[in-house]
């Protein structure tokens, strides 16, 4: 093996690593509660659906992100 093809490696398995942090790191924050504390009080059927769709959406993402990477 020689020294370009252990670059190329490296170079690859360090993208990959923050590939994978930077998709998981971006699902967690869209599936995150955004701004809302929670003693918020009483919520809406609508902000209820909103959180739902944004977990569903959030969902999809990840399994889309997995299966670009193979």
């Amino acid at each position: 093996m020689n020294m370009n093809q252990l670059f190329n490696m490296f170079t690859r398995l360090v993208a990959r690593r923050a590939m994978n942090w930077g998709i998981n790191k971006g699902m967690s924050t869209l599936s995150r509660n955004k701004g809302q504390a929670p003693d918020a009080g009483p919520r809406t059927p609508q902000d209820k659906a909103q959180s739902k769709q944004t977990q569903d959406m959030a969902r999809k993402m990840r399994t889309l992100g997995r299966m670009t990477r193979r």
